[in-house]
């Protein structure tokens, strides 16, 4: 693997993973409620609901590697379409993030629990990683080294976005609340992410 392609991951991941879906809500919505003693044990949460997810979907990537090189070449141009959808809905979202404050978790192990329930175990998780990874894999390399190099840069910016974005939600309450702030982010992120997916369509068009 490539230090370029590695790169390209890492860069793709971060403008993923700070688009906020259902686990950030849920980690500003804790930090919200309960401060920034929410942040370590909802950002653990994240990481951990997210290595499940990877996981699993990396039995699935790996089973369609070593089946057909066409379906695979296909798997990459149906992710590169999927970036560009979630940047074109992203783009769209508007001014408005839908977190309300909680208090019902009263246990850094049971918000930690809240927060891998939420990411593990949502279908669109395992599906995401199922279109996203492949975009950056080499087909001739070993599969599992370039996967735990990616799961491992992936796990660590996903637990830094979590906890970032507990500690500005519980420390700058406005912010999030800024209808403003959130539409420039939000179309923000959704022009990065239709430039990904463009990207990508373009780099395999040329190879």
């Amino acid at each position: 693997m490539s230090f370029e392609n590695w790169a390209a991951f890492a860069a793709a991941s971060t403008i993923l993973l700070i688009i906020p879906g259902p686990t950030i809500l849920l980690v500003v919505s804790y930090a919200l409620g309960q401060g920034w003693r929410t942040a370590l044990p909802m950002a653990a949460g994240v990481a951990l609901g997210d290595f499940t997810a990877m996981t699993l979907s990396m039995l699935g990537i790996g089973a369609l590697l070593a089946a057909s090189a066409t379906v695979f070449t296909m798997l990459k141009l149906i992710g590169a379409g999927y970036l560009i959808y979630l940047g074109i809905k992203l783009f769209r979202a508007g001014g408005t993030l839908n977190a309300e404050p909680r208090t019902d978790a009263t246990s850094a192990a049971r918000m930690g629990a809240h927060a891998w329930l939420v990411t593990a175990l949502n279908p669109k998780s395992i599906t995401f990683f199922v279109a996203f990874l492949p975009q950056f894999l080499d087909r001739h390399g070993d599969f599992w080294t370039q996967m735990l190099i990616f799961e491992t840069t992936f796990l660590t910016l996903a637990f830094l976005n979590a906890l970032g974005y507990a500690l500005v939600a519980s420390r700058a309450r406005s912010v999030v609340r800024n209808p403003r702030a959130i539409r420039v982010f939000n179309r923000t992120g959704g022009t990065l992410l239709v430039g990904a997916g463009i990207a990508t369509v373009a780099m395999r068009s040329a190879n």
